[in-house]
C-alpha cells in the first residue's frame, strides 16, 4: 500500500502493508528513532509523538490511517530546546529511555495550554500516559512549570 505522510514539516511517500504502525514507519523506514518501543500497548509512551497538535503514543495508530502532519522528538527539538535543558538541569532526565516522549507531551503541554500548568497535579494528571521509573516526576513537573512561566535557564 502506498500513502502519504507529512513527518517533522517534510512530505514522504511510504509503500509498505496496510496495518504497519506508524511507529515502526518513523523508526525503520524514517530512520526517526526518538520514538522508543517500550510496551508496545500504548501505555508506557515512550513512543509519543504529535499527530496534528495530539500527543500518541504511535505504536498504537497504523501510519496509513494517519491524515494529519507528525512531529517526533527530533522535529520538535529546536522549539523544545529550552524544556529539554530544563529537564536535564531540575533532575527530569535519568536512563533517557522515556525521555523522547516525554519531552513531546511536555512539549505539547506547554505550547497548547490545556490545562493550568501552575498546578503540579494537572502536569501530574496530563502526564498519566508517560511512565518513567527513574525519576519520580517532581523534576519532570517543576521543568514543565519552568518552561510554561517563560524561563530561561533554571
Amino acid at each position: 500500500m502506498i500513502f502519504r505522510l507529512v513527518v517533522n514539516g517534510s512530505p514522504t511517500t511510504i509503500d509498505t502493508a496496510p496495518a504497519t504502525r506508524l511507529l515502526d514507519v518513523l523508526r525503520d523506514r524514517l530512520g526517526l528513532t526518538g520514538a522508543k518501543e517500550a510496551c508496545g500497548r500504548g501505555d508506557c509512551g515512550a513512543c509519543t509523538v504529535l499527530i496534528g497538535e495530539r500527543a500518541v503514543p504511535s505504536c498504537l495508530v497504523l501510519a496509513a490511517r494517519v491524515d494529519e502532519p507528525v512531529q517526533t522528538v527530533e522535529g520538535i527539538a529546536a522549539e523544545a530546546a529550552g524544556l529539554r535543558e530544563a529537564l536535564a538541569d531540575m533532575g527530569g532526565l535519568q536512563c533517557g529511555y522515556c525521555t523522547p516522549g516525554l519531552v513531546v507531551r511536555a512539549h505539547q503541554l506547554v505550547t497548547s495550554r490545556e490545562c493550568d500548568l501552575s498546578d503540579p497535579d494537572n502536569i501530574r494528571r496530563a502526564l498519566a500516559g508517560n511512565f518513567c521509573r527513574c525519576t519520580g516526576y517532581n523534576g519532570v513537573v517543576a521543568a514543565i512549570q519552568h518552561a510554561a512561566a517563560g524561563g530561561g535557564k533554571p
